[in-house]
């Protein structure tokens, strides 16, 4: 059974945020999601608009995701990083290089499982130069469930 935090952001991710569909002064990509909306200049051609700033945000007209992931994927990485997160001394949570910060997850899937690593990039902390990772040999790797289950982790010790 998942723990309320779990079905909030399942459901989260579920939710459609109201996107409108596409009118005629949108460009429409090949797979049919909408990509720079333009308007119509005086000499017929076309401009991008003006960007949209709602809630302080400047939100982009064409997004380009790190990642897609089915939602037992994302379940299976967030248990894991939560594992993770709660396996380290409590007296390291103010360091940057144990915190979700530092972290980056890779997930696959193979057998009904997803497998889930998870390797410490201590230069997103700032401490390193960018591409130099002092923890190179560093990284966690679970097994868990599609409902979100760490059923166990892979037996290797950083």
């Amino acid at each position: 059974m998942m723990k309320l935090p779990h079905h909030v952001l399942l459901m989260t991710l579920l939710l459609d945020g109201g996107t409108p569909p596409p009118s005629s002064g949108t460009a429409v990509r090949d797979g049919g999601s909408p990509a720079v909306p333009v308007a119509a200049n005086s000499d017929g051609g076309t401009a991008p608009r003006a960007p949209l700033i709602a809630e302080g945000i400047e939100w982009p007209d064409d997004l380009r995701p790190l990642a897609t992931l089915d939602g037992p994927a994302l379940l299976a990485a967030h248990a894991a990083l939560q594992r993770l997160l709660a396996s380290f001394p409590k007296e390291y949570a103010k360091d940057c290089s144990y915190t979700a910060k530092a972290m980056e997850v890779s997930v696959a899937q193979h057998g009904g499982l997803y497998f889930v690593e998870i390797n410490r990039r201590v230069e997103r902390c700032g401490w390193a130069a960018p591409g130099f990772n002092p923890s190179a040999h560093w990284y966690a790797l679970y097994a868990v469930s599609p409902e979100g289950k760490v059923l166990a982790r892979y037996p290797y010790a950083p």
